[in-house]
């Protein structure tokens, strides 16, 4: 299998202390790799899918950001209402 670490970010090797932490990178680790060897099963690009997910995880936080307290109140009743409505 062909070596696809160049597409990784660059890290230093220094794992948390903290048990929590550790548990969390580790399963931050494990589900990037499983998420890269899927796309290259499925013929995709692996830096492009890698990118993607950057975006995703920063997206949330940064439209959650932008928006004002009163649009961020109106958004959560509008999904409680789609979510209890069923």
């Amino acid at each position: 299998m062909p070596n696809y670490t160049m597409y990784m970010p660059k890290r230093s090797s220094k794992k948390p202390r903290d048990l929590n932490l550790l548990a969390k990178s580790i399963t931050d680790e494990a589900t990037t790799e499983r998420l890269l060897q899927d796309a290259i099963e499925n013929g995709k690009n692996p830096a492009a899918v890698y990118l993607g997910r950057l975006g995703g995880l920063k997206g949330g936080k940064a439209r959650a950001k932008k928006l004002s307290a009163e649009q961020r109140s109106e958004i959560a009743k509008k999904a409680a209402r789609t979510r209890w409505g069923k």
